[in-house]
């Protein structure tokens, strides 16, 4: 009988659906220190909380462990890096608290513009001054949501219901899309700030989010606009909203989440006015406890009793020869899905791969899942991978199709991608020479033959004497190292593109400075992965 230790307090409802299953369950929440780790060493699926921390000291020793549960969204207090190493399956509910969530940021925007906090608290005091506290109606204004997933979509839902425009930021939001839900779709983050008297952010944090809305961004955004933050601390830049705050740009903000939870007693946010601050409560109700707990028991069951595995955020379950059969397939994949992710303009309705050759024979189904994991890596959380990114990418109404010819051409494998987008359609096709030496051959219309890895500069020209010389010089002038440069053309003089491997990423300056070449049409610098480092989710 499989034991499950649940480490942090977890609603009666999940406990039940343990019991049921027939699984031994060691329900000791609190636990600390060499109790905790005797506890986890002794089960083999782990459901835990906020509370208990998974540190890569105590999975050293896992002993029995094979999956852990978190019951909620958000897996900040594990270390997924060092699971992954053990073989550990990491786990989580990311839908159980949406709704909750979703009503937690209309409880803030209500209490922020009708000043609710203030006005109990004057009230409270004796005192009746109504003048003081008039505040801003909802119906007319504009709305503006940053992440469209499955909170995002809920508070869109509920703004339609106040009778405001909804102006929604998401890489993956098509037009089409957008009309579905009732909104307006942005094309940047820089395009939807200035439109709106409301901003509210439903994005993950990761590299890219850290700071996405900072001292820049609250500039565009209108005089005596409010801003909300329910999703991470950490994507708002705190110093520079103190300012805006202080200045008058912003009129107020409410957060739930922040960068140091709890914040100091001496943070100078606790002090102004025009905020409202709650202790992350935004899936702190009875509903949401319910639904994760039952979420989170189910997860373990299925892994433990059945061998599924699902909500995953680290690792695929593969069979050991499976996966050394299709891994640089899989690295493949993965690598070219970042490539036109990176390259590609507006949101992504569809993704075409055809394979050729001998990856036709494999499991097609696993490369398309690491194609679309890279497509969609560099927008979401490190938590996409083969498991979870096909529904990802369902979620975003993005189409992936298949297409397989036995037929070896040019290459003995083959993989084509092409990605269709609001604004065109990017094709490129990769290959392995020898068993692990992964080559982009075609970009578009042009073949070439480019390493697939680091970092790359890659631009679209008119074929003419002088123009490498020139960039070669540019990039020079700056530091910048060339380890490798392929260039496909169809014609002499005629249209061509380049490929640079450089050695570090090249500074905006130089990148101007290229951009200002009257034979250059345009300009991407992509960041791959160095060569031979495979994603967590390959072990």
């Amino acid at each position: 009988m499989p034991r499950v230790f649940v480490a942090d307090k977890l609603e009666n409802v999940g406990l039940e659906l343990l019991h049921q299953a027939g699984l031994e369950v060691d329900y000791r929440p609190g636990l600390r220190g060499e109790e905790l780790r005797r506890a986890l060493q002794q089960a083999e699926g782990m459901i835990v909380r906020s509370g208990t921390r998974v540190t890569a000291e105590l999975l050293e020793r896992p002993g029995q462990l094979r999956a852990i549960v978190r019951a909620g969204v958000g897996v900040d207090n594990i270390d997924v890096a060092a699971a992954t190493r053990r073989g550990i399956v990491v786990m989580n509910t990311p839908g159980g608290n949406t709704v909750s969530t979703a009503e937690h940021t209309w409880a803030l925007i209500l209490a922020l513009v009708r000043h609710i906090p203030a006005a109990d608290a004057s009230v409270r005091a004796g005192q009746w001054d109504r003048q003081r506290f008039v505040g801003t109606q909802l119906a007319g204004k504009t709305l503006g949501v940053v992440g469209v997933g499955r909170i995002g979509r809920e508070v869109v839902r509920r703004a339609l219901a106040f009778d405001m425009k909804v102006l929604a930021y998401d890489p993956f939001l098509t037009a089409e899309r957008a009309a579905q839900l009732g909104i307006e779709a942005a094309s940047s983050l820089q395009v939807l700030l200035p439109q709106c008297d409301i901003v509210t952010l439903h994005v993950p944090l990761m590299e890219q989010t850290r700071h996405l809305i900072g001292a820049r961004e609250m500039s565009l955004m209108k005089r005596g606009a409010f801003l909300i933050n329910c999703a991470r601390g950490g994507l708002v830049d705190e110093s520079a909203l103190i300012e805006a705050l202080q200045s008058g740009q912003l009129a107020g903000a409410a957060l739930d989440v922040f960068s140091e939870e709890p914040p100091r007693a001496d943070w100078p946010l606790l002090k102004l006015p025009n905020v409202v601050l709650t202790p992350h409560l935004g899936a702190s109700t009875v509903e949401a406890q319910t639904s994760v707990a039952r979420e989170a028991a189910q997860l373990i069951i299925d892994f433990l009793v059945k061998g599924l595995v699902q909500s995953a955020v680290n690792m695929a379950t593969l069979e050991a020869a499976e996966l050394r059969e299709v891994r640089w397939y899989l690295d493949l994949a993965r690598r070219l899905g970042l490539l036109l992710a990176q390259m590609s303009r507006g949101a992504v309705r569809r993704a075409v791969l055809t394979y050729r050759g001998e990856v036709a024979q494999r499991n097609t189904r696993l490369i398309t899942a690491a194609f679309a994991a890279g497509l969609l890596e560099p927008y979401l959380a490190d938590s996409v991978n083969i498991v979870n990114a096909e529904l990802l990418a369902r979620e975003r109404q993005i189409e992936l199709v298949e297409q397989i010819s036995s037929l070896r051409g040019d290459f003995s494998t083959l993989i084509r991608a092409e990605v269709e987008t609001e604004q065109g359609t990017l094709s490129a096709a990769g290959t392995l020479f020898g068993k692990q030496y992964l080559r982009v051959v075609q970009l578009g219309q042009f073949h070439l033959d480019a390493y697939l890895d680091g970092i790359l500069m890659i631009f679209q020209h008119r074929d003419a004497p002088g123009l490498i010389g020139f960039i070669g010089t540019v990039l020079g002038r700056h530091r910048v190292n060339i380890a490798q440069m392929n260039v496909g053309r169809v014609r002499p003089g005629g249209d061509a593109v380049a490929i640079l491997n450089l050695d570090s990423l090249p500074p905006e300056e130089a990148l101007a400075e290229v951009r200002q070449h009257p034979l250059i049409s345009s300009i991407h610098v992509v960041k791959l992965p160095p060569p031979g480092e495979m994603p967590s989710w390959l072990g």
